[in-house]
């Protein structure tokens, strides 16, 4: 019952997007920091990213917010793919990653082959690395 009213309150309504969490992210930080140092500028900054956070969520104007996340991950992309990237290879201990001198691609090869000829599938320049 509880669940069919807020679906029926939400309907229309944009919703969260990766430009909330992040801005939730932040007020979160700014809030903890806020306690250890009681400063009173960090806890206005924090309830106004709260504000804007729950305006986007509230809002029925999804195009305005689509561009506003579109343009958020616009800027942060590079920065989030890179973090996902050093994740996988953090992960990954079957392979190892090298990046092409010529174009600046990540190539990917098998651990433990000693010393190979690395051919890169975007550019084709060909370079020797230790496994």
């Amino acid at each position: 019952m509880i669940r069919n009213a807020i679906r029926r309150f939400m309907y229309g309504r944009y919703g969260n997007d990766q430009l909330n969490l992040f801005l939730m992210g932040l007020y979160l930080l700014l809030y903890l920091v806020f306690m250890f140092t009681r400063l009173d500028l960090l806890y206005i900054a924090s309830f106004a990213l709260l504000a804007c956070t729950l305006f986007r969520l509230l809002s029925r104007n999804m195009e305005r917010r689509r561009a506003e996340n579109l343009r958020f991950m616009r800027a942060a992309g590079p920065l989030l793919s890179w973090l996902r990237l050093r994740r996988t290879i953090r992960r990954d201990k079957e392979h190892v990653y090298f990046k092409c001198p010529s174009c600046g691609q990540q190539l990917r090869v098998p651990r433990g082959r000693g010393k190979i000829t690395v051919t890169c599938r975007s550019c084709g320049a060909s370079f020797q690395e230790k496994c």
